[in-house]
């Protein structure tokens, strides 16, 4: 059984679609099982500014992309790459045991997204 927020951001997701600007994008998952995010954020200043992800998947997987989405945005890059497991899955109500691997793969989206924001701003650094 799901609680009533996955089964919330499961049929109404958050923040679904691209961002063609994203500072930062990141991709998780495990195409062979077929559970995959897209994630992509906007940076400004050091804070997420807004969020979006494209996810293959089950109800857990599109409800764990939808939370993390909601969850980054107004916190700092470095709050958003500490991210874990267990504060999506809390955020959620709960999921099942063989259920956390979603919410993993939310939290390795936010995590690559946001190296990716930092490789992007060194290349741009030395750029300069």
């Amino acid at each position: 059984m799901y609680s009533p927020a996955v089964m919330d951001h499961f049929h109404s997701p958050r923040n679904v679609g691209d961002l063609p600007d994203a500072d930062g994008v990141g991709n998780a998952g495990n195409p062979i099982s077929g559970n995959t995010i897209a994630l992509y954020l906007k940076i400004a200043e050091g804070t997420v500014t807004d969020a979006k992800f494209r996810t293959f998947g089950c109800a857990a997987s599109i409800a764990a992309s939808s939370m993390v989405t909601e969850w980054v945005i107004g916190r700092t890059a470095d709050e958003a790459a500490s991210i874990e497991n267990d504060t999506i899955a809390e955020a959620l109500g709960g999921l099942p045991p063989t259920k956390m691997h979603c919410s993993a793969m939310a939290a390795d989206g936010v995590r690559t997204a946001i190296e990716d924001y930092r490789r992007r701003r060194e290349v741009d650094a030395k750029a300069r």
